[in-house]
């Protein structure tokens, strides 16, 4: 059940995409023909899938919570529609290791301002330092103030923390935990800058593996976590104790009583482990802290609770058990801020059978566990888990007492109650984000309900994407939970692929004129590395590997879904006929060899390898190396063939030191004419034509015209509209891109830690129209418009719709002006779109049945000048609501 996160960008790195200037050319090209169109984008539901180390409450105002995840930005919480909303998507490509999140941090003086720490990598797998990203509003929009360090979001040791904090009383000023030795910094202007302090005595010793030459594990983790104590500071004056963990297991705790002007160990502290966290009770005069013996957030062997009184300076061992019957380090740590006596932690590293979580009333000194063994392996808990909204949180597996399915959890190192509300707790795992709102039952002998709390939080980081002519619209290739056949994108797959599960999926495909053929390729830790379907992907079998087979390496299916080449890690490439039970080897193609199929031909196939394309005419049996100069001299290439269209490859790829852009050959790879317009391209797909067109639609992730985006072109690439925007960029997008055969403008997008995201047309212009006259629900309903936050030049509004009349909404279209010149920047639980002043809000498929007497809510941020009115009327359909 071990889920490692995917390094997908890291594939990038290696072949130079980001590093260095684009080549020069001899002479400036002919500007390409741009334009651009307004897309609503959405993910298609997963629901999670990857790690979230950190969940922040704010300690002021009720229902505001944040969470980070390691790869995939950060979100904020909408109590609302209990879903979460993503903060980071205006990260672009050059930037894209700033959607790792190491800290959050939200101010509890003025709610609207919140940090995060970013940057994913602290080796030279991310080319860039790391940044803390301020906004004072809610994350709407940011700026960013970059370090002269590196930050390691998907570092080991990235669920301790929080690293990034806030002063409670003067919150201009705020500390931050660097990790590779650059110690504790500190800024005085609400983030803008920030210097180090020069006097704190201690950076970190501590590497998960000292011997890694990769620079990955033997990282020094540094400064760990930072925490006020708010009881020894008044309103704008600094609060005087700081408390600061650092990695280093003989020197873990550090004080500060003068507002951060020296610095001392705490004395009498325990030795030999890693204080994970550091969680302050001021009410009680309480320092709790879990400690681990490794870092985490995978490892971790032996662990102790302690208590720190912070009046006296003694220490209290309060595990929960002896630490010799440990085989788990702990981290989670949270307490009831409403009850400060109650503790809670988690044993982060518990993967097996389960994790678990501990609670005290009384400070510590005696726990209770969410569950125990009745006589072994038999377990009782004092909770039930209902993952009805994600089933596939149980991985399909049937395992053998006392293991359970679906598990508690593993990496649970994010643990939090909410500081408003004793019965709300959330707990970040390796695959989601739990919650329950009934946890006083815990103490009452009753048992407590677990969910998962993760609607709007989608992690997962593709490797490859199919959008077959019929049956499921989309079919994905995922790191960490395999993947999922979507026959609906807005509801979340009932199970990821099984049979057999991978822990990484790294290629799929279909047979063109047989789409109920799939193939499949992945990782597992023992097993087969190749999957087959027959019902196009709703159930599969295993197939054979050959002799050698590592990993899971690129597949491809026949046009008739008759035969299947396979290039998989350790091994050559191979063919097969039939369904993979005898492979042989493929000759005249290098090892390593990335495959595709033609998608009319089913006896031709496609390779490509260190600049070289490979064709075999033959099924797979023997390839040639194509004639065709000047393609990217590196690896880092995705091709596809043209389906209806024999011999039509479209390549795209290359590395800013030599090559790099999209070629297109007619010929069947003999020859290759690269697009002049084209400056660099790392994705190409196809979709359905638009209307009055002969030829598909290309999509790509590329550069043209010096503007990095999503681009589609409706002409054969001669002009291009780019399709996403700023605010939707979503980091890396060099995995894989396809069109939909059967929606004109559909396009389904791979991101390296956000999950599949979907675009369709809102206007096919450059002027949104709109989303088109909405269903028109009879009866009588009221609008709720409220500011909830306004600063220079923007403002954020959540608008209630109520269904006061007697009959249900089947979907709902509201309609109001501004009467200001107020422009819409970002919606979410409605599709918004605005044409002048004129704004129309709609459901977004699972919030459109409205009951009567039952009400919808979702909010969007805009920008403003001058004044904000209020809009004077609203209108559902014809009819015109009443306000509140």
């Amino acid at each position: 059940m071990r889920r490692t996160r995917i390094l997908t960008a890291v594939l990038a790195l290696a072949a130079g995409l980001l590093s260095g200037a684009p080549t020069a050319l001899a002479a400036d090209p002919p500007a390409p023909k741009l334009a651009a169109d307004t897309y609503t984008w959405k993910n298609a539901r997963i629901d999670g899938g990857g790690f979230v180390p950190g969940i922040v409450f704010n300690r002021s105002e009720k229902n505001l919570a944040y969470a980070r995840t390691d790869i995939g930005g950060a979100y904020r919480w909408q109590e609302s529609s209990k879903t979460w909303t993503p903060l980071l998507d205006s990260v672009g490509w050059d930037d894209w290791g700033h959607t790792g999140v190491v800290s959050i941090a939200t101010d509890s003086v003025d709610p609207n301002r919140v940090y995060a720490a970013v940057g994913t990598y602290t080796n030279s797998w991310d080319p860039k330092n790391g940044a803390v990203m301020r906004s004072s509003d809610r994350g709407a929009s940011w700026r960013t103030a970059n370090l002269p360090f590196k930050l390691g979001g998907n570092m080991p040791g990235r669920g301790m923390g929080e690293r990034l904090a806030v002063d409670p009383n003067r919150n201009s000023v705020l500390y931050l935990g660097a990790p590779s030795g650059k110690g504790l910094w500190r800024s005085t202007d609400s983030g803008t800058t920030w210097s180090q302090v020069a006097n704190f005595p201690n950076v970190g010793n501590y590497a998960q593996d000292p011997s890694d030459t990769s620079g990955y594990a033997s990282d020094n983790q540094g400064i760990v976590w930072v925490t006020f104590d708010e009881s020894t500071g008044t309103a704008q004056n600094a609060t005087k104790t700081v408390y600061v963990g650092v990695a280093d297991k003989d020197n873990a705790v550090y004080r500060s009583t003068d507002a951060g002007a020296t610095w001392q160990r705490l004395a009498g502290q325990p030795t030999g482990q890693l204080a994970h966290k550091g969680v302050l009770d001021a009410k009680n005069g309480y320092l709790y802290l879990a400690y681990s013996d490794k870092g985490g957030p995978y490892d971790g062997g032996k662990g102790r609770l302690w208590r720190y009184a912070t009046g006296t300076g003694t220490w209290t061992n309060i595990s929960p058990v002896a630490e010799a019957d440990t085989f788990y380090g702990f981290s989670g740590l949270t307490v009831d801020r409403q009850k400060p006596g109650t503790v809670m932690a988690t044993a982060y590293s518990a993967w097996w059978p389960d994790t678990q979580i501990f609670r005290s009333t009384d400070s510590g000194a005696t726990w209770t566990k969410a569950w125990d063994y009745t006589s072994y392996p038999n377990r009782e808990n004092r909770y039930t888990m209902d993952v009805s909204s994600s089933p596939w949180l149980t991985w399909g597996a049937h395992p053998q007492p006392p293991e359970q399915t679906p598990k508690l959890g593993w990496m649970t190192e994010a643990l939090e109650i909410d500081p408003f509300d004793s019965n709300r707790m959330m707990y970040g795992t390796g695959a989601t984000i739990y919650g329950t709102e009934n946890l006083g039952n815990w103490d009452g002998g009753g048992k407590f309900t677990v969910k998962p709390m993760v609607r709007g939080l989608e992690e997962t980081a593709v490797n490859d994407l199919a959008s077959p002519p019929s049956g499921a619209p989309l079919l994905s290739a995922l790191g960490d939970i395999g993947g999922f056949r979507h026959t609906d994108l807005t509801k979340v797959p009932s199970m990821m692929f099984t049979q057999p599960n991978f822990t990484t999926t790294t290629s799929l495909d279909f047979a063109e004129s047989n789409p109920d053929t799939v193939v499949r390729t992945g990782n597992l830790d023992s097993g087969p590395h190749i999957a087959f379907s027959t019902d196009n992907g709703a159930n599969w079998f295993a197939g054979t590997d050959p002799s050698g087979v590592s990993g899971g390496g690129t597949v491809a299916a026949a046009a008739d879904g008759s035969r299947f080449v396979w290039s998989p890690e350790g091994a050559g490439v191979h063919h097969a006929t039939g369904f993979g039970t005898s492979w042989q080897a493929s000759q005249g193609i290098p090892a390593g060899a990335i495959v595709e199929a033609d998608r009319v031909d089913p006896k031709t196939f496609y390779g490509f390898k260190s600049g070289k394309f490979y064709v075999s005419t033959d099924g797979g049996a023997t390839f040639k190396a194509s004639p065709a100069t000047g393609l990217p001299s590196g690896d880092s290439v995705r091709f596809k063939a043209l389906p209806g269209g024999k011999g039509d490859v479209w390549l795209a790829g290359g590395a800013t030191d030599g090559a790099y852009g999209l070629w297109h050959s007619t010929d069947g790879g003999a020859s290759f004419t690269k697009l002049p317009d084209v400056e660099q391209a790392d994705t190409v797909g196809f979709g359905k034509a638009a209307p009055g067109a002969s030829y598909q639609t290309l999509y790509t992730s590329a550069k043209i015209g010096g503007v990095r985006g999503i681009f589609r072109s409706t002409d054969k690439g001669a002009s291009w509209t780019r399709i996403n925007d700023d605010a939707h960029q979503w980091g890396w997008t060099g995995a894989a891109i396809t069109g939909d055969p059967r929606v004109y403008g559909r396009v389904y997008v791979s991101t390296n830690g956000r999950g599949v995201v979907y675009g369709d047309s809102s206007g096919g212009g450059t002027t949104d129209p709109g989303p088109g006259p909405g269903p028109a629900p009879t009866g009588a309903c009221t609008v709720t418009y409220k500011v909830t936050s306004q600063w220079t030049g923007g403002f954020q509004a959540d608008v209630q719709l109520s269904n006061t009349g007697t009959s249900a909404w089947n979907g709902w279209s509201l309609n109001w002006t501004f009467p200001d010149g107020q422009k819409l920047t970002q919606a979410w639980n409605a599709e918004a779109a605005q044409s002048g002043a004129a704004v129309t809000a709609k459901n977004i498929g699972w919030n459109g049945n409205v009951a009567a007497g039952s009400s919808v809510s979702f909010g969007f941020t805009a920008n403003w000048s001058g004044t904000n009115t209020k809009p004077a009327a609203f209108r559902l359909g014809e009819q015109t609501c009443a306000t509140g």
